[in-house]
C-alpha cells in the first residue's frame, strides 16, 4: 500500500488546518524528523522564528496606518521558548512577564526598562523589588500591591513605575465583571486622590493604564478604550501624566481553512450528542454542549477557543483602531489627540504559524469496544490550553509504506496513568494505522498549546524546545536547541 510520507486527519469532519510552507518542509524531511526526535526525545516543540517575525511586522503596519504612537509586547505567559524573548527584542518589541522567573530571565537576555512590562496575577515582594530596581514598569491590580510597591520603593529610594489595571466597564447596558483590576467606577475617586496629592505613595509615579479583558470582543476593546481615555481626561485634570494605554490581548487566531468545515463540525457534534449520529468524540464529550432537560434538543456552548475566525490578528487590532460611537472621531483619533502611546500584550496572536509539536508513535491497540488506541511518547500537559480541546487536524508521518490495516479511525493517548489522557478528544481518521515509531505532528502549537499546563508528573521530563531561524543562501536549515541560548 503506498501513500504520501505524511498524512492529515480526515473523515467526515474534518479541521483542515491553516499550515505554514516551514511545517510542510518539516513533515516532508522524515529524516530530518527522525534526527531531532533520536536527539531531543519525544515530544519535541519547533519554533520558527521568521514567522514570528512576520506576525510583528503586520500588526506594527496597522499601527504605521493610522500614526500611532505604539509598543508591541509579546506575552511570555503563552510560551516559555528563550527564542522567542531573544527574537522580540531583535525585533525592537517588548516582552510582558507574568512571573519572577519570566522577569528575571528576560533581562538576562538583555531586555532593559523600555521593553518589559511586570502584569503578573501575584505579586511578590521578590518580584516587586526587581522590577523596581530595574525600573520596570507594574501594572498594579489593587490596593495592597499599591501599599507593598511604595513599601519596597521607599526602602530602595527608588521611583516605582506603574500602571493602573482598570476592570468593570460597562458594554452595552452591562457591567463587564473581571477578578483582576481596579473598578473603574467604583475606584475612580480613589484612584484620582491617590495620584494627584501623592502624599499616600509619594515613591509611585502613574505612567500609564492598563486592561486586559476576557473574550474576544472587538466592541468591548474599544468600548473599554473610549471609557478609560475619559478617566485620562480625569486624571490629566488632577495633574497626572498619562502616557501610555495598555489594552492586553486577546486578538483572535484564525486555526482553520474552511468556516464550512468549522460549522459542519458543531452540527455534527451535536448530532451526536443528541444520539442521531456515531460519537465524533471519544465517550461523546460534547464539548460543552449537552442534551436538554427535554431530552430532544441541544443546550450549552462550545467550550473551545473559535478556532475558526474571519476577523484576525492585524485586521481585528484596526477594527479596534477604527471604531467610532455616536458622531465622535475614531479611537485611533482620540489616542492621536491625547499623544497617548498604545500598548498591546498578544501572545497566541504573534504566535500564529509559529510552533508544532511532534511525538513517537509507542503502541497500537485497541480497547474492549474495539476502537483503536495509539499511544504516544507525550502527555496531555504537554497539548493543553484551558480549550475544551484541540480542534485542528494533526498529521501523521509514515516511515514504512507497507500497512496491514488501511483506513482507519482511531484516538491518540498519552503517557499519564490517567484514563482521561486522551491528547484529543476528537476520532481521528487517517489512510492507515501508524506503526511504532512513526510521527504524529500537531500543527500551530506554539499559543499556549505546549507550555501552558506543561507539567513533570511522573518524573517526566519536560518536552524539548528547539527553534529555527531564517536560513541563508546556500546554507542548511539550522535547527537549535532553546538551551543553547545564553544570558547577556
Amino acid at each position: 500500500m503506498k501513500s504520501l510520507s505524511y498524512s492529515k486527519s480526515n473523515g467526515q469532519y474534518p479541521l483542515t488546518p491553516v499550515t505554514n510552507p516551514w511545517m510542510i518542509d518539516i513533515m516532508a524531511e522524515t529524516d530530518l524528523v527522525k534526527k531531532l526526535i533520536k536527539n531531543y526525545k519525544s515530544p519535541v516543540n519547533l519554533h520558527h522564528i521568521p514567522s514570528f517575525e512576520h506576525n510583528i511586522d503586520s500588526f506594527q503596519e496597522v499601527f504605521k496606518k493610522y500614526n500611532i504612537d505604539s509598543r508591541i509586547y509579546f506575552a511570555r505567559k503563552a510560551n516559555k521558548s528563550k527564542s522567542l524573548v531573544k527574537a522580540a527584542l531583535d525585533f525592537e518589541i517588548g516582552v510582558d512577564t507574568a512571573s519572577f522567573n519570566e522577569l528575571e530571565q528576560s533581562i538576562k537576555l538583555g531586555a532593559n526598562s523600555e521593553y518589559l512590562v511586570l502584569t503578573a496575577a501575584i505579586k511578590t515582594s521578590e518580584m516587586l523589588k526587581l522590577a523596581i530596581q530595574n525600573n520596570v514598569v507594574i501594572i498594579i491590580d489593587n490596593h495592597d500591591e499599591l501599599k507593598l510597591t511604595q513599601k519596597i520603593a521607599k526602602e530602595l529610594n527608588i521611583i516605582a513605575l506603574i500602571g493602573i489595571r482598570l476592570s468593570g466597564f460597562i458594554v452595552a447596558g452591562k457591567k463587564l465583571y473581571s477578578r483582576f483590576g481596579f473598578d473603574i467606577e467604583g475606584e475612580r475617586s480613589r484612584l484620582k486622590l491617590w495620584f494627584s496629592q501623592k502624599s499616600e505613595f509619594p515613591n509611585i509615579l502613574l505612567k500609564g493604564l492598563h486592561f486586559h479583558l476576557d473574550g474576544y470582543s472587538i466592541v468591548q476593546r474599544a468600548e473599554a478604550i473610549l471609557q478609560t481615555l475619559q478617566f485620562v481626561d480625569e486624571l490629566k485634570a488632577c495633574g497626572c501624566n498619562i502616557t501610555f494605554l495598555d489594552i492586553g490581548g486577546g486578538i483572535l487566531v484564525n486555526y482553520l481553512e474552511s468556516k464550512k468545515e468549522w460549522e459542519d463540525f458543531q452540527t455534527g457534534l451535536q448530532l451526536a450528542v443528541l444520539e442521531e449520529k456515531p460519537p465524533l468524540t471519544f465517550k461523546n464529550n460534547g464539548l460543552g454542549f449537552k442534551i436538554a432537560e427535554t431530552g430532544n434538543s441541544i443546550e450549552g456552548n462550545l467550550k473551545t477557543y473559535p478556532y475558526f475566525n474571519e476577523i484576525n490578528g492585524p485586521e481585528f487590532l484596526e477594527q479596534i483602531l477604527t471604531y467610532t460611537k455616536d458622531s465622535n472621531p475614531p479611537v485611533h483619533e482620540l489616542l492621536n489627540e491625547r499623544n497617548i502611546q498604545l500598548r498591546i500584550e498578544p501572545g497566541r496572536s504573534l504566535l500564529n504559524g509559529v510552533g508544532l509539536t511532534i511525538a513517537t508513535v509507542a503502541h497500537r491497540k485497541q480497547d474492549a469496544n474495539g476502537t483503536w488506541l495509539v499511544g504516544l511518547e507525550m502527555n496531555m500537559s504537554q497539548l493543553k490550553s484551558s480549550s475544551a480541546d484541540f480542534l485542528v487536524d494533526p498529521y501523521i508521518i509514515y516511515q514504512n509504506s507497507e500497512s496491514d490495516i488501511g483506513s482507519v479511525e482511531l484516538f491518540f493517548t498519552g503517557a499519564y496513568c490517567l484514563e482521561q489522557d486522551i491528547l484529543l478528544k476528537r476520532k481521528l481518521s487517517f489512510p492507515k494505522l501508524p506503526d511504532i515509531g512513526d510521527f504524529v505532528v500537531f500543527v500551530n502549537t506554539g499559543g499556549y498549546m505546549m507550555h501552558f499546563y506543561e507539567t513533570e508528573a511522573h518524573l517526566f521530563e519536560l518536552s524539548t524546545n528547539l527553534y529555527i531561524q531564517e536560513a541563508k543562501d546556500n546554507e542548511p536549515l539550522q535547527i537549535l536547541a532553546d538551551d543553547s541560548i545564553s544570558n547577556i
